[in-house]
Formats: C-alpha cells, structure tokens, sequence
C-alpha cells in the first residue's frame, strides 16, 4: 500500500491507495500552522494506514516560506560573465522585503563572454575567492549563475569549489542544475533555491526521521512529478507550484483524463489550470514566485477570488482552453460543490493527495548547442535524454523503469551561428526500499 499527503494551509488531505491504485480511503485533517511534518504525521495517524511501502507528500511549505519572508537564509549571489552580464544587477526588481529576507550580497565577475568557447574568458578566479572571504559570517548559502552556463557550466563548477574552500560546507546552488535560457529567470531561480536550503534540509531529515525506515519517502515538485527527500535538500526550489501540480495531476487520475481544464475551488480562491498529456501545462515563459519570476517549470494558473461571480469563472476556464476544440471541465477541492458545472468526481476534495500518490519521479535537462550539421542532432538529442534519464534517477526512480517524457529541439534563430536548445524529460516509478 502507499499514501499521498496534500499539506494545505488550512487543511491537510491524506490518501490511501491499494493495488493497482485503487482509492481505499481518504481523510481531511486541520493543519499544523507553520509545520507540515505535524501535518503529515497527523493525516496518516488519521488515515490508519498500516505499514506502507511509500509515501508522497505534497509540500507547499517552500512557496509559503518565499511569499511569508520567513525562514529563509541569506544568500550570496554571484554572477559570472563580465561586462555582458552588467545590464542588468542581481536581484534587480526584487521586492524590498524579499531582498532584505535573502540577500547578503552580490557580485559579478569575469568569466565566459561568448557563445564559442574560443571566444571565452578565464573566470576571475581572485575575484570568486575575494567575494567569498567578504562574505563569511553573513552568508548562509551561495548562489552561482553563469550567463553561457546553458551552453557549458565548467565555469560554475569551477566557482563553487573556489567558494566551498573558502567557506566551508555551506549549501551552494548552481544556476546549470536548474536550466531555463533567460539569465534573470534562472538566476532568480537559484537563488530561491539557494534561499531555501534550510527549510528542504529541516523537513528532510524531519519526514525521514517521522516516517518508518521501510516507507520510501518522496515530495512533490512543481512539473508534477516527485523526487526523493536527499533530492528536496540539495534542490528545494523544485518543490515550488508543487501543490498546483499534484492538484491537476489528481483530477486527471480521478476521471481518466489526460487532457482537461481543472478549477480547484478552495476557501479563498478558485484556481483554474489545464492539464496536456497527463502533466501540468506550464505557465509560457516562466513564472513569478514572492513576486519575482522565476526560469522553472510551474503550473499556468489563473485564480478567481472567492466569492466569485459565475461569469469570473466561466471567463477563466475559457482563458484556459487551448483551442477551439474545448477540454472537459474537472472541478475540485473543499468548496468544489460552488461550481455547479463540470465533472465532479468522487474523492475530488482530496485530488492533491491522489496526485501526489500516483506521480512518478522525473527529471530533467536542457542545454543549447552548436550544430553545424544537422546529422549531427539525433545523437546530441539523445545525449540529452541519456541526462534527463540520469536526472530522474538520480531523483529517485527506478532505473529499470525510466521512460522519455518528452524530447524537443527548437532552433534558436536569434543566436548568430546553429545554435539549437534541446530538451527532455524523464520519469519513472518510485524506487522501493
């Protein structure tokens, strides 16, 4: 048997499944303010559960920490490429109180300075040492980004082992583990991953410690699929939007549907996402977390506020459609009886808690390369696989059993030169204990 857990602010749903993932039981219990681990470990005391082989928990902790200011540690951020990376600071835009929460300080430093490596600078190696001397005793984590690290992240690497000697194990977060191309997305993305290490180290070794040695332990992540605890502590900025995911990811197990426009009605809002293909769809471009955005892979979501007017609503699922051909319309969550349309299916009040359940563990990679000659793509396409396959292991699937999401090369036209993004996605079942 396994069980998925759906931490909320208010409440907490926990779900049962036997074999071949059929529901067994479903339970709502108040949550513990400002602690999901409680949380967790009082849905599955309610819940009954004998021994388990797994547990998936759906943590929303990490965006309710970015959006509170709260529990956050403080970062040095260093960007690494020179004056082509001066256009724009670290961290500009940032919300002030944000900034205050997170940043220690910043820096940016020669290094990289084209899109061939015949045309890259050494990295300022003094520099890196000098910023992260100046930075000891205020700093709590660092976060490196690279502005050519999609192309290679040598320079990174090299940063952060410069930066481990000079300050000892502190958590160090690099902008190259996360992908997306725009070097504002993916840098504020590493430092919220950077921001939050202590939050995912605390709740990792807090959900190890709760759980039976025996249970495999996962969390969600915001792409809709799940990763092991040891993967929360090192990257914790993939659980933000996990909730939203494991929500949609729900809908679709409950009514079979892989394709669909789903309202999650809660207490204080509705919030309106589609599923493609049994997956979240994502937010185009990225999206904004504690008011920042932000280069991950986060559901699209449009929220009504409650009370709502019907045409508020019927105006949102339309916004979500993806064409003329219109998606069937799942509603659910607590409040899912205020939207009389639509497909209300049974255990839809716990639809996060069933996501989390039946998700498998991904992984991802992405990287921008030079190709000259188009024959040479389908062997650096699935060199890429071959990473996103790695990934997913490494997030805790099952080797045996890790399947190709997705596969894509797009051209970039607007780089001088053959330059191509490639990308994939991978997943696969939970490895058992």
């Amino acid at each position: 048997m396994k069980a998925g857990v759906d931490v909320g602010p208010t409440n907490t749903d926990a779900a049962l499944l036997g074999h071949a993932d059929a529901i067994l039981s479903t339970v709502k219990v108040a949550s513990v303010p400002g602690d999901p681990v409680a949380s967790v470990t009082a849905a599955l005391a309610r819940l009954g559960a004998p021994r388990l082989a797994q547990v998936a928990v759906g943590l929303r902790g990490a965006a309710s920490a970015v959006d509170d200011r709260r529990g956050l540690y403080k970062v040095a951020v260093l960007r690494i490429g020179g004056h082509e990376a001066q256009a724009v600071r670290p961290l500009f835009g940032w919300p002030e109180d944000l900034l205050r929460a997170v940043c220690a300080a910043t820096a940016i430093v020669d290094g990289g300075g084209g899109l061939d490596r015949e045309d890259w600078t050494p990295l300022d190696t003094v520099a890196v040492a000098r910023f992260a001397a100046g930075v000891a005793g205020r700093a709590q984590a660092v976060a490196i980004t690279g502005l050519f690290s999609p192309l290679d992240a040598e320079q990174e690497l090299e940063a952060a082992d410069i930066v481990r000697a000079e300050l000892g194990d502190l958590p160090v977060a690099l902008s190259a583990d996360l992908g997306s191309l725009g070097l504002i997305e993916r840098e504020n993305a590493t430092v919220l991953d950077a921001a939050l290490s202590g939050f995912a180290t605390d709740v990792a070794a807090r959900l190890a410690a709760a759980l039976s040695p025996v249970t495999a332990v996962h969390v969600t992540r915001g792409d809709g699929t799940l990763m092991s605890l040891e993967h929360l502590a090192r990257h914790p900025g993939l659980s933000l939007g996990s909730g939203p995911a494991s929500m949609l990811r729900g809908a679709g197990v409950l009514t079979g549907l892989e394709d669909a426009v789903v309202a999650d009605v809660g207490a204080r809002r509705v919030r309106v996402g589609a599923l493609a293909g049994g997956f979240p769809e994502e937010a185009p471009g990225g999206a904004r977390i504690g008011g920042v955005p932000v280069g991950l892979r986060i559901p699209e979501l449009i929220r009504v506020p409650r009370p709502f007017e019907p045409a508020e609503l019927a105006e949102a699922v339309d916004r979500m459609q993806p064409g003329a051909d219109r998606l069937p319309l799942v509603v659910v969550g607590g409040g899912e009886r205020a939207v009389p349309g639509g497909l209300h299916p049974a255990h839809g009040t716990a639809a996060g808690a069933i996501g989390a359940a039946t998700s498998p563990v991904g992984g991802q990679y992405e990287r921008v390369v030079r190709l000259p000659d188009r024959s040479d793509l389908p062997a650096a396409l699935e060199a890429v696989i071959e990473e996103a396959r790695a990934s997913a292991v490494r997030a805790g699937a099952d080797p045996r059993h890790v399947r190709v999401l997705e596969a894509a090369d797009t051209p970039l036209a607007y780089l001088p030169g053959p330059f191509v993004r490639l990308r994939a996605r991978a997943a696969g079942p939970p490895a058992q204990l």
